[in-house]
């Protein structure tokens, strides 16, 4: 297995979806404070009254956008089921927000997952769950795409992998080099689809109707 899935943290034991984030790992009272000195050191008072619940509300924003550090996306690929079926399978624009581990800016866009079955599929729903878990914490997009591809490969024993990401990110757009509009594309080829050059092409015909 390839080191950044063995990195992954093991699933955290929480409540229900509706706890607090406190209890779901997050230090919120530090988050809070945290926010409260950068809004100090941009020089802005934290205790005017538009700000006054400023910390709260960006504490439990990101206790969201990182609750995939508490997750472990594979869970999603533990039920599948045995099907004679040979032929590829793809689930394409896969809404996600994901957070740019150099900025921590957002960036979003959708992913396009495809997979040759070898005796075993699984529910289509589970793929996007899996990008959503995996999305949820400071990263990059070419190790996003690639630890979704690994995973499916390890999880499923398929034959080929095909994750293709396209991601406008907020460090290029609004900051820095300023260019709305501008795309980032990743693509990950695994088994088949990286040694069948026809594969690849289907592959990528069927994402982008080309």
């Amino acid at each position: 297995m390839k080191d950044h899935l063995q990195e992954l943290p093991e699933p955290a034991c929480c409540g229900a979806e509706d706890a607090p984030a406190d209890s779901q790992g997050v230090d919120m009272p530090r988050l809070q404070n945290a926010v409260r000195e950068l809004l100090a050191a941009v020089g802005e008072d934290p205790d005017r009254e538009g700000l006054l619940e400023t910390p709260g509300r960006v504490a439990r924003m990101y206790a969201e956008m990182f609750s995939g550090l508490r997750e472990d996306p594979r869970v999603h690929l533990e039920k599948f089921f045995t099907e004679k079926y040979d032929e590829m399978v793809l689930v394409k624009d896969i809404g996600f927000t994901s957070m740019c581990e150099h900025h921590l800016l957002p960036f979003t866009g959708k992913a396009h997952i495809g997979y040759l079955p070898n005796g075993r599929v699984v529910g289509l729903s589970k793929l996007a769950r899996v990008v959503d878990s995996v999305a949820r914490r400071p990263q990059v997009q070419e190790r996003m795409t690639e630890v979704i591809a690994d995973m499916l490969v390890d999880q499923l024993n398929v034959k080929g992998v095909a994750v293709v990401i396209e991601a406008s990110h907020s460090c290029m757009t609004i900051r820095g080099v300023k260019k709305p509009g501008s795309m980032a594309v990743t693509s990950a080829m695994k088994g088949v689809f990286r040694s069948s050059v026809s594969s690849r092409a289907e592959i990528m015909t069927l994402i982008y109707g080309k």
